[in-house]
């Protein structure tokens, strides 16, 4: 499976009105320096210290909008 890998910070700017929140981040652990990825389905992957936990998932375009604010390409 693909995966793009981005710290929360970088999360927090791609997250559109209509899916996660702030707050939902915030409740999930999300921080600035937190490493999250992000499929091609859109699951959002937060890292834990003994794995990865799906906290939530974007929707519509946000292939783009995770390519743009990253600088890199599903690996």
């Amino acid at each position: 499976m693909s995966f793009i890998e981005m710290t929360g910070e970088m999360l927090e700017r791609i997250v559109a009105d209509d899916e996660l929140h702030h707050g939902d981040l915030a409740a999930a652990g999300v921080k600035g320096n937190t490493i999250v990825r992000v499929n091609r389905q859109g699951d959002i992957e937060v890292r834990r210290p003994d794995g990865w936990d799906v906290i939530g998932g974007l929707l519509g375009e946000f292939d783009d909008r995770i390519r743009r604010e990253t600088g890199l390409d599903w690996a």
